[in-house]
């Protein structure tokens, strides 16, 4: 599974904003890019993609930023990274050799069939879940 630097980033935006959902302030893309080493500028693209996806929400003026708009646990893995790449379809894999031999039609078939096993993954897995997992490894970080 190869995953493009521009939706690495956007995932992990929306971990940043996941973990201030319901506190009512809006996280500043500067916090994002210095505490994870984010061009400002890419992720300013990033977000505005994800704002027009109507996932997060841009707050304007001197305490402005990005808020999620749904709960951590409504929102998947799998749907930030559609935003961001499209979706497997739009992506569709094809074969280098002749589409009429049986054996690139079976390869094809199999990279399918793994593709919708990784997208149901993805699907599964919310922001919460993950928040939960960063959590985890901070106190196994500090209990050494």
């Amino acid at each position: 599974m190869k995953i493009s630097a521009k939706t690495e980033y956007a995932c992990i935006a929306m971990l940043e904003l996941a973990s201030q959902y319901g506190s009512g302030e809006p996280v500043r893309i500067r916090r994002i890019a210095e505490r994870h080493a984010i061009p400002p500028r890419f992720l300013v693209q990033i977000l505005l993609q994800l704002k027009g996806a109507g996932l997060v929400a841009s707050v304007r003026g001197a305490a402005g930023g990005y808020q999620l708009i749904k709960p951590p646990q409504e929102v998947s893995l799998g749907h930030v990274m559609e935003v961001i790449d499209g979706t497997a379809e739009e992506n569709g894999k094809t074969s280098s050799a002749s589409p009429d031999s049986p054996a690139v039609q079976v390869l094809l078939k199999a990279w399918q069939d793994v593709a919708a096993m990784e997208r149901q993954m993805l699907q599964n897995i919310s922001l919460a879940e993950l928040l939960e997992r960063v959590k985890e490894q901070d106190e196994r970080m500090y209990h050494i």
